[in-house]
């Protein structure tokens, strides 16, 4: 087995460098990473931690990854709701779990990364609201090195587990029973997420089917899970459109806020099933997901993987609910 003097001897620098490097210490050159990182590479190091680790038979590591560059009090929620599910399952199944975050790993190249969680002894990894813009978390996915589980992203691998409520379907069923408790919503604005978010593409596919089934009039407009946003675009259409319906509860806040603010009534509808929307003056339906059971299930599934199993996709059930005021008082 190689030793991290035998990596310093390859890649022609000192001990402490290649440990810096594994470290993601600042200070270092691109130069001298490039250059740690391929005698990594070619000598298969394991950081000494983790073979120390292994060969005392001590359960690996899970990392839980999050994405909190987002900053709001729905997102708090969503967040607390994965990150207690997650770490009670993991305490059930006698997971060791470190907590991660986007920000901590987005100076990295993803053989860094890959490098920063093997000296932390991460065998697998959950990660949570990943976008198509966050290449290098996927390339480290695509790497093979962990064991993965993603939330709400739709792709799986033999190493890689999808959590994924169906999201075109239940776009589709929350916006026609909207419709179908209402009169006269024939003209529909949809505020949709953001473009690069994985679930977008599908909840917008709902939206345009359901469309073309009923014969609606359809707008989309991109709100980019922005209550301020939404509430913008809201007194845009306030006096054209029939339905706002949005992809995320806090924009369906921000429309009905608007809305409220104009004295006019017109159907509003949302998706989550956030605590929130209990506060926001009207009722409106929405698709609430089981954060935390969903965030349990993807620790099940790591551990299954990380065991032998073969990454699959997983479909958890939602519900259309209308969440009231009296639902969320203790």
């Amino acid at each position: 087995m190689s030793s991290i003097k035998d990596v310093a001897k390859r890649a022609g620098v000192a001990i402490s460098t290649v440990s810096k490097v594994q470290n993601g210490y600042n200070g270092v050159s691109e130069d001298t990473k490039k250059k740690v990182n391929e005698a990594i590479a070619e000598l298969n190091f394991t950081p000494n931690a983790v073979a120390a680790a292994l060969s005392s038979k001590q359960s690996a590591r899970v990392a839980i990854l999050l994405n909190l560059t987002e900053k709001n009090e729905a997102v708090d929620e969503i967040d607390l709701q994965y990150l207690a599910g997650a770490i009670h399952r993991a305490r059930e199944l006698k997971l060791d779990v470190i907590t991660l975050f986007f920000s901590m790993l987005e100076d990295k190249e993803p053989e860094e990364v890959i490098n920063y969680l093997k000296a932390q002894n991460v065998e697998g990894i959950i990660i949570y609201r990943m976008s198509r813009q966050d290449s290098r978390i996927l390339d480290v996915i695509e790497s093979g090195r962990f064991k993965t589980v993603v939330m709400s992203a739709p792709f799986w691998d033999e190493n890689t587990s999808s959590v994924c409520v169906d999201q075109k379907k239940a776009q589709y069923d929350v916006v026609k029973k909207t419709i179908e408790e209402n009169e006269h919503c024939r003209r529909v604005l949809y505020i949709a997420g953001s473009k690069d978010s994985f679930v977008t593409e599908a909840r917008l596919a709902g939206m345009e089917e359901l469309a073309a089934q009923m014969n609606l009039e359809l707008t989309v407009e991109y709100g980019n899970f922005s209550e301020k946003r939404a509430r913008e675009l809201t007194f845009a259409y306030a006096d054209k459109k029939d339905l706002f319906a949005c992809a995320s509860d806090l924009m369906a806040i921000g429309a009905m806020r608007a809305l409220m603010e104009l004295d006019v009534f017109h159907p509003v509808c949302g998706f989550d099933g956030i605590t929130l929307m209990g506060y926001a003056g009207k009722q409106m339906n929405t698709v609430r997901q089981d954060f935390y059971r969903m965030s349990a299930c993807a620790v099940e599934e790591l551990y299954g993987l990380m065991h032998g199993e073969k990454g699959r996709l997983l479909v958890p059930e939602y519900e259309l609910v209308r969440i009231r005021y009296q639902d969320v008082l203790n």
